[in-house]
C-alpha cells in the first residue's frame, strides 16, 4: 500500500483517485436507494488502494494482480479508472459531478463519425447534382468489407472498376470521393466519456452546448450538457482528465432483483459476501443453464463452460480471457480445457516459471503472466516488463530488438538460462503478448458474471423479472427470454391493470397444487404501444381508488389524455382487462362508450358539476352494459397476445394438439398391440 501511495503521490494522481472515490461514494451512499456501482473493470483492480478507497471490490492480492499493469511508474501517462454504473441512473452521477464541479467545468466529450467509402460516393453524387439513382448503383458497387477503401474496392472489385474506366462522370464522382474519404461528417457523443477540469473549461478546449432536455427530468441528462469539440485523444493530449461512466445494464438487472428479494422473501444478499465456491450455481453453470448470465450465455462461451465444469468463482476468470477470437483458434482454449482435466497439453518453458503459469495450465493467457515472466526468468522490474509487454502488443520493432537482448542477458545472470532456450522464452511471449488478456477485467467481470448466476440458481422468479425489465422494450429478446422462463417451469402471470406494475414483478400465487409459489407478473411496460405516461396514470389511480371494478371504472379514473383508444384497445385484446370479468370480446364491443362515459365524467367533475348521487350513481347507473357475446376465437386472442407481447399469454396455438397426443399411447405399446393382434 505504501509502494502505490508513493507511486500515485508522486505522478500526481491523488486528486485523480480522490474525485473517483467521491462520486463512487455518493452512488453508495444514495437513499432510499443506492445507486449499483461495478466491481471494478480493467486494469484499476489491480491497485490495492483502489480497493482499499472501494473504488474496486476486487482484492488484488488475492487474484495476484499488478499495481503496474494499471500505473507504471517507469512510463507516466494519465490512469484510466472506468467505472460501471446502473445504467438507469447514470444520469444522477453527472448530476452530482456537475454540482459538486460547477458545470462549467464539466462535459462530455465529442466523437466524429467519418465518411466511408459508400457514403463518401453518395454525398459527392448528392453535390454533384447527379441522378440518384446513378449514385445509388455506384454506391451499391463498393464490395460490403468492414474498413473498405475506396482505393481497395477499384483493386478488388471488378465491377467497381469497369465503371471507373469506362464512364468520365463515375471517373470524376469516384475521384472525388477518394479526396473526401475519412473525413468527418457529423459529430456524435462519447458513449461514456466526461472531462472534469480545475478551471472553466473555455479555458481549454472548445464547446458545443447540447439540446435542451424535453423529458422534464430533474437530473441532467446528456442532451444537456456541454461537449467538448476536441475528441477524447486530443482531450488526453492536452492533459485534461478524462473518465469514462459507462451504463452496464447488468447492474440494474442485479439490483432490481435484489429488490424483489427483499421484498418477496425479506432476504438481504449482500453480493459483497457470497459464497464463492456455491454448489448450486456450479451445477446449474456446468449444465450448460447459462441463459441471462452475464458474459456466459452465447453459445460459444455456453459449450466452453460446459467443457469447463466451474467449481467455484474463481473458475469463471479465465472463460473471460478464453473467449475471444485469438485464444479459440489458436489451441490456447483447448490446451486450457485438457490442463483443468488433468491432461495437460502445454509443456513447461522453465521449472522456475511453472509457479506463474500452473493455474493456466502451461497456457500464458493474461497479460500480467508476461509480466510475471519477465520479472522471474529475467530480473525485470514490473514497470520494465508493463513496457516490453506494451512494446509486443503494439509490434514495436526496433523497442523488441533492445528488450530481447536485454531479456537473455537477464535470464543468463539470473538463472544461467542458455540463450536459445531464452530466445525460444521471448519469442513465445511475443506470441502470446497478442492473444492476452488483462488479468484484472478477466477477475472483475467474471465475478459480475458470478453474481448473476448466484441470483439466477437461488432466487429464478426474482432474477428473471429483472431481467425481463431490462430488455423490455426489445420484442426479440423478451419472446425468448419468456419462453427461457417457461422451459424452467416458471409461472408468468399475464398483464393485469388491477396488478401489474410498469415493469415485471413478483408476486406470490398458488400452482394447480395449491402450494404458494413466486411467480413473475407481466409489465405493462411490455405491452406495444402503452406507454409510460398510461401506466403512471393507471398505477397512480389504483393506487389512489383501490382495483379497478370494471371497464367503465377504469375509464372513469384515468386521465383520458393518457387512457386513449389505442391503448385501452391494446390492453383489452392482450388480456390486461380480464379481471374484470368479462370475456374480452365484450370488453372490445363497448370499449369506445365506456371511453365516451368516462371523459364525459371527468369533464363534469371538472366543472364541478357532480350528479345528485355523486360517485356511486355513476357506477351503478352509467357503466356500459355488456352485450351477449362469445367470446373471440381463441386462435385470434393468441395472435392478438402475440402480436402484442411477443408471447402467448393464454396458452399456446398446438396446446390442443399436444393434449391429444398426450392421450395416445407410447408408440411401442401400439406397436405391440398390432402385433398381438396380427399373430397366428
Amino acid at each position: 500500500m505504501d509502494y502505490e501511495l508513493g507511486i500515485i503521490q508522486t505522478m500526481g494522481y491523488s486528486g485523480y483517485f480522490l474525485i473517483v472515490w467521491d462520486f463512487i461514494a455518493f452512488c453508495r451512499n444514495v437513499r432510499p436507494e443506492p445507486i449499483p456501482v461495478g466491481p471494478g473493470r480493467g486494469s484499476a483492480a489491480g491497485s490495492i488502494v483502489a480497493y482499499l478507497m472501494h473504488i474496486t471490490n476486487i482484492e488484488p492480492l488475492g487474484f495476484d494482480l499488478l499495481f503496474e499493469r494499471f500505473l507504471n511508474p517507469e512510463r507516466v501517462s494519465m490512469p484510466d479508472i472506468d467505472t460501471d454504473f446502473c445504467y438507469r441512473r447514470r444520469d444522477e452521477v453527472l448530476d452530482y459531478v456537475i454540482r459538486k464541479y460547477g458545470p462549467e467545468r464539466v462535459a462530455l466529450i465529442v466523437t466524429f463519425g467519418t465518411l466511408q467509402a459508400r457514403a463518401a460516393v453518395r454525398d459527392v453524387g448528392r453535390a454533384l447534382g447527379m441522378p440518384l439513382p446513378d449514385v445509388d448503383r455506384i454506391a451499391k458497387a463498393v464490395p460490403r468489407e468492414l474498413g473498405i477503401t475506396l482505393d481497395k474496392a477499384l483493386a478488388t472489385s471488378s465491377d467497381f472498376r469497369r465503371m471507373y474506366e469506362e464512364n468520365p462522370d463515375v471517373r470524376k464522382l469516384i475521384d472525388i470521393a477518394r479526396t473526401v474519404e475519412g473525413l468527418p461528417r457529423n459529430t456524435g457523443t462519447h458513449a461514456a466519456g466526461v472531462v472534469i477540469a480545475p478551471q472553466p473549461l473555455i479555458d481549454y478546449v472548445p464547446l458545443q452546448l447540447g439540446e435542451p432536455d424535453s423529458t422534464g427530468s430533474e437530473t441532467v441528462s446528456a442532451e444537456r450538457m456541454i461537449t467538448t469539440q476536441y475528441d477524447k485523444d486530443r482531450v488526453e493530449q492536452l492533459g485534461l482528465l478524462k473518465m469514462d461512466f459507462l451504463g452496464l445494464r447488468t447492474l440494474t438487472v442485479l439490483s432490481d432483483a435484489l429488490r424483489f428479494i427483499r421484498q418477496t422473501t425479506g432476504d438481504v444478499v449482500d453480493l459483497d459476501k457470497l459464497p464463492m465456491e456455491d454448489e448450486l450455481t456450479c451445477q446449474m453453470l456446468a449444465a450448460g443453464d447459462t441463459q441471462g448470465v452475464f458474459q456466459l450465455e452465447s453459445a460459444g462461451m455456453t459449450r466452453l463452460v460446459v467443457e469447463l465444469g466451474p467449481t467455484s468463482m474463481r473458475d469463471l476468470v479465465p472463460l473471460v480471457a478464453l473467449y475471444r477470437p485469438g485464444p479459440l483458434g489458436s489451441g490456447m482454449a483447448e490446451d486450457f480445457i485438457s490442463g483443468r482435466h488433468g491432461k495437460r497439453t502445454a509443456e513447461s518453458l522453465d521449472p522456475v516459471l511453472d509457479p506463474i503459469l500452473d493455474e493456466t495450465y502451461g497456457v500464458i493467457l493474461y497479460q500480467e503472466q508476461v509480466m510475471r515472466i519477465a520479472t522471474t526468468l529475467a530480473g525485470f522490474t514490473l514497470g520494465e516488463a508493463d513496457n516490453m509487454r506494451r512494446a509486443m502488443g503494439k509490434k514495436k520493432a526496433s523497442l523488441l530488438d533492445s528488450m530481447r537482448g536485454k531479456f537473455v542477458e537477464g535470464a543468463a545472470r539470473e538463472h544461467g538460462t542458455p540463450r536459445e532456450k531464452a530466445e525460444h522464452i521471448f519469442d513465445l511471449l511475443q506470441h502470446f503478448a497478442g492473444y492476452g488478456f488483462n488479468k484484472s477485467h478477466s477477475v472483475a467481470y467474471g465475478l459480475v458474471a458470478y453474481q448473476t448466476a448466484y441470483l439466477k440458481a437461488h432466487y429464478p422468479a426474482e432474477f428473471f423479472a429483472a431481467l425481463l425489465s431490462s430488455i423490455v422494450g426489445d420484442s426479440d429478446k423478451l419472446a425468448w427470454y419468456l419462453a427461457v422462463c417457461r422451459d424452467r417451469g416458471l409461472t408468468v402471470l399475464p398483464p393485469d391493470v388491477n396488478h401489474s406494475l410498469h415493469d415485471f414483478s413478483v408476486e406470490l400465487t398458488r400452482d394447480a397444487q395449491g402450494r404458494q409459489v413466486r411467480a413473475i407478473r407481466f409489465g405493462l411496460f411490455g405491452i406495444k404501444n402503452v406507454g409510460s405516461g398510461s401506466i403512471a396514470d393507471i398505477i397512480r389511480a389504483r393506487g389512489e381508488g383501490g382495483p379497478f371494478t370494471d371497464i367503465s371504472d377504469l375509464c372513469r379514473r384515468v386521465n383520458p389524455r393518457t387512457l386513449n383508444k389505442r391503448v385501452l384497445e391494446n390492453l383489452i385484446k392482450c388480456g390486461a382487462c380480464d379481471s374484470f370479468g368479462a370475456r374480452r370480446s365484450q370488453l372490445m364491443a363497448v370499449y369506445e362508450q365506456a371511453l365516451e362515459l368516462g371523459q364525459s365524467y371527468q369533464r363534469d367533475n371538472a366543472a364541478g358539476q357532480m350528479s345528485l348521487f355523486g360517485e356511486e350513481e355513476f357506477s351503478s347507473v352509467n357503466s356500459v352494459a355488456l352485450p351477449a357475446l362469445q367470446e373471440m376465437p381463441r386462435a385470434l386472442m393468441l395472435s392478438y397476445e402475440k402480436q402484442l407481447m411477443g408471447f402467448y399469454a393464454s396458452g399456446h396455438p398446438l396446446d390442443a394438439f399436444r393434449k391429444r397426443l398426450s392421450g395416445l399411447r407410447p408408440i411401442a405399446q401400439l406397436l405391440a398391440a398390432e402385433e398381438d393382434r396380427a399373430a397366428p
